[in-house]
């Protein structure tokens, strides 16, 4: 009877240890399929951060392009001004044209300054975009570096046959998938202090 008991337990050991490797398998699949659709996810908004980014560079450029126009109206105007104020025997016809100019000068700058202001706020958008995107790849950033984990701790699991290490895997593949999710549906679920970690 004794080795009967023994061949039972044998086989009910081994049949346990097969269900753990098909549980262990079924969750590395998920896992890692999961963990690539986020990173095809990721890749796309790495792109659309650089083109956020690269529109913002070249908005400032525009801008500051736009600051040095306006300060060449305003020295052109402070010129004329110096010019009209220092000849005292001009003319009539000399006024008008330095009055003219002056007027000239001093639309451009208000010209200028106003379109100054316009692309501004376009460049400060592009910045907001960017900020956008970088939090939803931080968040797909966090949801690989975790599911990751999830799938050695499920390794280890496979290896060693201890059950609290496949929970500590499914956790970490759990929060890892929440934070993938939570980039997919534009959720402002962001852990900064994992971001930080690994910035």
């Amino acid at each position: 009877m004794g080795e009967i008991d023994e061949k039972i337990s044998e086989a009910v050991e081994k049949a346990s240890e097969s269900r753990l490797n098909t549980v262990i398998a079924a969750l590395v699949a998920v896992t890692a399929t999961l963990m690539a659709l986020n990173n095809v996810k990721d890749g796309n908004i790495v792109q659309n951060m650089q083109q956020a980014q690269a529109h913002s560079v070249d908005e400032w450029a525009y801008y500051q392009a736009k600051g040095t126009k306006e300060n060449f109206a305003a020295a052109a105007r402070d010129q004329l001004e110096i010019m009209r104020d220092t000849t005292p025997n001009a003319t009539p016809e000399q006024r008008a044209m330095f009055d003219k100019g002056i007027a000239k000068y001093a639309d451009q700058e208000k010209k200028y300054a106003a379109e100054k202001e316009d692309i501004k706020q376009k460049a400060e958008g592009y910045e907001k975009q960017y900020d956008e995107f970088n939090r939803h790849d931080d968040q797909f950033d966090a949801a690989e570096a975790l599911m990751s984990v999830a799938i050695a701790m499920f390794g280890v699991t496979a290896l060693t046959r201890k059950r609290w290490l496949l929970i500590v895997g499914i956790v970490f593949a759990g929060i890892g998938e929440t934070l993938g999710l939570a980039g997919f549906l534009n959720w402002s679920l962001h852990s900064d202090w994992l971001a930080s970690l690994l910035s």
